[in-house]
């Protein structure tokens, strides 16, 4: 029996390249927010108030409940955070 290898853990889970590359960039969006937010060193309501969402949201974000945002959505969070977010586009590697 031949085992999967896979790249990443969302290659394993999702049923297609494309749901995996839109995991991958709301996890990584996801962790790097969090970082941000954790740096200001506020309360979960604090840090709502400056990300312009209700407390709950910010509960759900620090928890990483990942299905609860969308791509765009992670990309307002992170500018409202500060963050500058670049994206790479190319042909996958050989």
């Amino acid at each position: 029996m031949t085992e999967a290898r896979f790249d990443s853990v969302w290659d394993a889970l999702e049923n297609s390249p494309a749901e995996a590359a839109n995991m991958k960039a709301r996890a990584g969006l996801m962790i790097a927010i969090r970082e941000a937010v954790d740096g200001w060193k506020l309360t979960q309501a604090e840090a709502a108030k400056r990300l312009g969402v209700t407390q709950p949201r910010m509960n759900d974000l620090l928890r990483g409940r990942i299905d609860k945002f969308s791509l765009d959505a992670l990309m307002i969070l992170a500018s409202e955070a500060g963050l500058t977010v670049e994206w790479r586009v190319g042909k996958p590697a050989a």
